[in-house]
């Protein structure tokens, strides 16, 4: 049975998230509804999960309705499913999963029934799960650990009636543009202004060495951001004259950029400076000296990435 689903869509679907990624289900879970994950396990993977959850709290930790869990070994995947009520986990089933294997690219199909739900993996059927929690409380999905997401999303068909017990195949959604290669650049002819945010979005090579941003202004460099993987390192730096100034070490509680990782950069533009976040992470202010906002009239992107999203 195929399906387009475009027709089904419940809510706009997610593309390339950065993981860990956390976000509410329009509507919460019912009966008929389906969420559809296309991702790619890390060539490297030690594990991963999709939880369907109560809420997104830490503490104390949400309920978990469902908790798949893929576990990979040097011979076998096994994939762990469980409940947490009252941050207490209940008893484990365990679940053998030849299609999931390190560094390969899966398409999983969650199928919400009354009394269970129902995984496939490319189409094909990989286990049942009984509705340990009511069905009515699920309103938020959770993805964390070795894995990379190109796209989520959330669908409203049974495909179950008159004793049809095919899952349908359902194509994932194109994100619409191709990957970018670098070196990068756009022009700004009109510069920038105080409140203007630039955000790149983009995914980290298998072997990456570096990804540098910067935003120039003529001969001038105002901001430039390095992340180093060889360094674990992420600095900030300028060109205001002949020489670059020192490099400013950005702390952060762990390096944010990972290999084969989506990741999200903000820079918020204003007269005194710019604002950073990485991944939804809030960090420095960056000012550095005589800065005209509207003399900036380039932005490039260079390093071991490929870019999703290049908005400015």
């Amino acid at each position: 049975m195929n399906m387009d689903p475009l027709t089904l869509l419940l809510q706009p679907p997610v593309h390339h998230p950065v993981i860990p990624y956390v976000c509410t289900i329009f509507g919460g879970l019912r009966p008929g509804k389906m969420i559809l994950v296309q991702g790619r396990v890390s060539g490297t993977a030690n594990r991963f999960s999709i939880d369907l959850q109560v809420g997104c709290s830490t503490r104390p930790r949400a309920d978990v309705a469902f908790h798949f869990n893929p576990r990979f070994s040097s011979s076998e995947t096994l994939v762990v499913c469980n409940t947490l009520t009252r941050e207490q986990w209940l008893h484990e089933d365990h679940h053998l999963c030849p299609q999931l294997r390190k560094g390969q690219p899966f398409l999983l199909l969650f199928l919400i029934l009354e009394d269970k739900i129902k995984v496939s993996i490319e189409g094909q059927h990989l286990l049942d799960y009984p509705n340990r929690l009511p069905l009515c409380d699920v309103d938020t999905l959770g993805i964390c650990g070795d894995v990379s997401v190109q796209g989520i999303s959330f669908l409203c068909r049974n495909p179950f009636s008159d004793g049809d017990t095919e899952y349908p195949l359902c194509q994932p959604l194109k994100l619409g543009n191709v990957a970018m290669a670098t070196p990068l650049s756009k022009p700004l002819p009109n510069g920038i202004s105080d409140g203007h945010m630039t955000t790149v979005r983009g995914l980290a090579s298998a072997s990456p060495d570096e990804i540098i941003i910067l935003l120039k202004s003529g001969d001038f460099i105002p901001f430039k951001l390095t992340a180093s993987f060889k360094d674990q390192t992420l600095l900030y730096n300028y060109l205001m004259g002949p020489l670059w100034a020192k490099p400013q070490e950005i702390q952060t509680p762990f390096f944010l950029f990972h290999a084969e990782r989506f990741f999200e950069i903000r820079i918020f533009s204003e007269t005194r400076g710019f604002k950073l976040a990485i991944n939804g992470v809030p960090l420095d202010v960056f000012s550095p000296p005589a800065l005209d906002l509207k003399s900036i009239d380039e932005i490039q992107i260079n390093g071991s990435v490929k870019v999703y999203s290049f908005i400015c």
